[in-house]
């Protein structure tokens, strides 16, 4: 059998030592961390955000996807370029990118800035991320220490977006929102100089033209989609607007699909998805992004605009996700080798939808020890549980040469599903709080609240915590306690009807999987013991 470049480029990475690919698994660790953590950081600066920069709902929700729609947009295409141009390289740029925008972020004194800024964050990022598991799979070839980097590397980004709050909190404790830019810049200079020395170069050995209209094409209809969502609220779901960008982001994507089953070198090869292993694991992925990051952006408001925490409070509270998801990625990855992936895909799944169904209940007066814990815990273990059994299943379902591409694939559909649920859950509840309480608000008197401050509380539950800094005649107070009552019944409200919606959608994704992945792995095809397997003993019997 003739070996490829890349899989002698593969069994030259495959032949450092154990302390080498230890050291290496640090690094890429490091560079993964930062760029999950500029995913969550900025969850807990919004409350200062919306008050300083005077955003609404629709505000905050791009400050959010701004970042995370150009990372997806471009996650692909990046893929594709490290693959031909060296996954080191790329990742090493994509982190000096990032620490410049952080930068820019920090500096940034008006909201349509500091949403440039975080675009421009997403757009470096995209080089980072392919980048850091193509190179993982190049370096760890073996069937045992692959699965070993990827439980790492799965658990390494679900803790980063788990310990965001916290970390952000502490931050906004001490500074202002302007530090959750600046601590990317050191973290950003650490992770240049540990990949420079530790991460070996690999590339794949034929370059193909790039694809650049399904590009154009991808970015059209997911952003155009994702934009009409969070608009949504503000002009009615089922308004012209709304309508008119449903529809030509619909055909984007149509036009999208069509292409790249026609070019020769597309930059999404739809033809992976005839592979149920590939498949159908993207598709948990996503739909567990989609709860999330719907859940993440729900329970800042729900922490901060109903239980008026701290930044710091909040972040503080939000550790017991961060633990679960610590504990749960690198088990299940391990006992998906024992029992198979669909197995501990499908319980992740339901685990999920229990989650998101607790906290759908929540009220006002719940107590934080009960429902509230243990809808948290339960979701970082059901994201947990989901992520690395489906990262390995798809990484396992592509040749090691195209391994970037398969790494962006696989960090497209978390991506888009994390852009989506901020967008679908975060505007739904956004629709029913604003309905609830837009005309309560308005009749509400000067004296009580300023016009800056209705429009704000009109879209968003967080201004609470400004309404309830704010002087007031003393005469007033239970006419403004009974209003901000009420904004957080309404919140909750809305989030339950969010939360309903998941837990429809994470039904739905558990059959899908059941029913499409055999629950025994075959001998020979297993997402452990597959094709690779057998490269890896071909390539061994090489001089």
């Amino acid at each position: 059998m003739t070996v490829s470049m890349a899989s002698r480029r593969s069994g030259e990475a495959s032949g450092l030592s154990q302390r080498a690919k230890i050291a290496a698994l640090v690094a890429i660790s490091l560079a993964e961390l930062l760029v999950v953590l500029d995913n969550t950081l900025v969850n807990v600066a919004l409350p200062s955000m919306a008050v300083q920069l005077q955003a609404d709902m629709a505000g905050l929700q791009w400050i959010v996807d701004a970042f995370t729609l150009a990372f997806a947009g471009l996650l692909l295409a990046m893929g594709h370029l490290g693959d031909r141009y060296g996954r080191r390289r790329f990742l090493l740029w994509g982190l000096v990118g990032v620490a410049v925008m952080s930068a820019a972020g920090a500096l940034s004194s008006g909201l349509g800035q500091v949403i440039a800024a975080r675009a421009g964050m997403g757009i470096f990022a995209a080089m980072v991320f392919p980048a850091t598991l193509a190179l993982l799979t190049n370096i760890f070839t073996t069937a045992r220490e692959r699965a070993a980097a990827i439980a790492v590397w799965t658990a390494m980004a679900g803790i980063a977006i788990a310990i965001g709050p916290t970390v952000g909190g502490w931050l906004l404790e001490h500074f202002s929102w302007h530090s959750v830019f600046w601590i990317n810049v050191p973290v950003a200079l650490v992770a240049i100089v540990a990949v420079w020395w530790t991460a070996p170069e690999s590339r794949a050995s034929h370059v193909n033209r790039l694809d650049r209209i399904g590009i154009v094409l991808s970015l059209l209809g997911v952003t155009l989609l994702v934009w009409s969502i969070i608009e949504a609220p503000k002009h009615g779901w089922l308004s012209t607007e709304s309508l008119l960008g449903y529809l030509i982001s619909i055909v984007a994507l149509a036009a999208f699909v069509a292409w790249e089953l026609r070019v020769a070198t597309p930059v999404l090869n739809m033809r992976l998805f005839r592979i149920r292993r590939f498949a159908v694991p993207a598709m948990a992925i996503t739909v567990s992004y989609f709860c999330a990051f719907g859940f993440l952006f729900l329970i800042t408001q729900y922490f901060q605009g109903v239980k008026e925490l701290s930044p710091l409070e909040f972040g503080i509270h939000s550790l017991p996700f961060a633990l679960a998801v610590g504990i749960g990625a690198p088990a299940a990855t391990l006992l998906a080798q024992r029992v198979g992936a669909t197995a501990v895909i499908v319980s992740g799944v339901l685990i999920l939808a229990v989650a998101m169904y607790i906290a759908g209940q929540t009220t006002v007066e719940t107590p934080y020890l009960g429902p509230v814990v243990i809808s948290m815990v339960l979701m970082g273990i059901g994201f947990a549980v989901v992520q690395g059994p489906a990262t390995e299943s798809i990484m396992g379902s592509v040749p090691l040469e195209e391994a970037g591409a398969g790494s962006a694939v696989n960090d497209t559909t978390r991506e888009v599903g994390g852009a989506l649920g901020v967008a679908l859950l975060g505007s739904i509840m956004s629709s029913i709080y604003s309905d609830r309480v837009r005309d309560r608000i308005a009749a509400v008197p000067d004296a009580i609240m300023n016009a800056r401050q209705k429009d704000l509380a009109g879209n968003t539950p967080i201004s609470v915590l400004e309404i309830m800094k704010a002087p007031i005649n003393p005469i007033l107070e239970p006419s403004r306690d009974s209003l901000v009552h009420a904004m957080k019944v309404a919140a909750l409200e809305g989030s339950h009807s969010a939360s309903m919606v998941a837990v429809g959608t994470l039904l739905v994704c558990a059959v899908v999987v059941a029913v499409a992945l055999p629950w025994r792995p075959e001998p020979g095809q297993s997402l452990l013991l597959g094709w690779r397997k057998s490269e890896d003993e071909n390539d061994s019997d090489q001089p």
